[in-house]
């Protein structure tokens, strides 16, 4: 499904992969009552230790679990795959990524003293007994081998159980391409979507109570091929943020919206110097654009793929592929939500 967002033209895939390079892979957990997994965005680097790329995060709301934001911050650059799963596995996936780079450098006969693994989550809870904890390195490194230009969307890997605005939520995608003196450069959004109050959806409001409030989380992952620098990549990371508004998203108080990013556009060394080819300021415009309508999209695709459901208490989840929004009530007879646990 192609949602006519915008005005950038979508990549040949519409799909975060179409910036050369990068693969997403994933690993779902279906057993008894876990319905989660983990999904991995591989940079691409044969050693993403070794050959660092540029990279940014922007936390909207800090209602979340991440590890590695601090040091991408702090430094700038990427060198792990990034990884999304539940809340509670966040420690299991981040050992996993490590024992995955441990393999890489020894195989490259790097000495691996320290590493930066960026690990994301979402509180999948309603649909899966999170408590289990079932994710750990077996799916990390089957999200890993899997990884491919090619991949599913919806209610697969860590989107296994997540929902958004009442509705099925999961991992969704999209991206666009921008002209800069004559040549294209890619920008995809991917999204683990969690977030969002039934009440506020556009272009209408849905009768469906099971999310009263904007509680929940939405990880945005950005990649792009355009030279930028990872101040830069900040600001397109926040723009971000207007995709999610235009569906109705107020980020909320209970809810974690993260966006992390990076470009493969390669930094030239120089001797004890490096140069870093960006963008002139005055023309981000194109990229923020870009952020905002993949972010948009990204979480319609999410619904759009992610089949019905039920939680685990029994209550029905519906696909936005399957929801009539023509037949739901005016906004104002949608009664207010007393709080809900995310």
């Amino acid at each position: 499904m192609i949602f006519p967002i915008g005005r950038l033209p979508h990549g040949p895939k519409n799909l975060l992969s179409d910036v050369p390079g990068v693969r997403v892979g994933h690993a779902t957990v279906d057993e008894g009552d876990c319905h989660t997994g983990v999904t991995v965005i591989v940079p691409p680097r044969e050693n993403p230790f070794t050959d660092k790329l540029i990279a940014a995060s922007a936390v909207f709301n800090g209602y979340g679990k991440t590890l590695g934001l601090v040091q991408v911050d702090e430094l700038g650059t990427l060198e792990t795959p990034i990884a999304l799963t539940n809340t509670l596995n966040v420690g299991k996936v981040h050992d996993a990524i490590v024992s995955y780079m441990l393999r890489i450098c020894a195989r490259d006969q790097v000495a691996l003293t320290s590493v930066n693994p960026v690990v994301c989550e979402c509180n999948d809870s309603r649909l899966s007994r999170i408590a289990r904890r079932p994710v750990g390195e077996r799916e990390v490194f089957a999200a890993l081998e899997s990884a491919s230009a090619d991949f599913s969307q919806g209610a697969v890997g860590a989107g296994r159980g997540t929902v958004c605005y009442g509705m099925k939520g999961g991992i969704g995608s999209s991206s666009r391409v921008m002209t800069v003196d004559g040549t294209d450069y890619t920008l995809g959004v991917l999204v683990q979507s969690n977030y969002g109050a039934s009440a506020d959806f556009r272009p209408t409001a849905l009768p469906d109570g099971l999310s009263p409030s904007d509680q929940g989380s939405i990880i945005l992952v950005v990649a792009t091929d355009l030279p930028v620098s990872s101040r830069q990549l900040k600001r397109i990371l926040r723009r971000t943020s207007v995709g999610m508004a235009r569906l109705g998203s107020y980020i909320g108080h209970g809810s974690g919206e993260i966006a992390v990013g990076f470009t493969t556009a390669r930094p030239q060394a120089h001797g004890s110097f490096q140069s870093i080819q960006a963008l002139r300021e005055d023309l981000l415009d194109l990229p923020f654009r870009a952020a905002g309508e993949c972010a948009e999209e990204a979480i319609l695709q999410s619904m759009w793929h992610a089949a019905p459901d039920r939680t685990l208490d029994g209550r029905p989840l519906l696909s936005l592929r399957e929801t009539s929004l023509k037949e739901t009530p005016p906004r104002e007879t949608l009664r207010p939500a007393e709080g809900e646990r995310t």
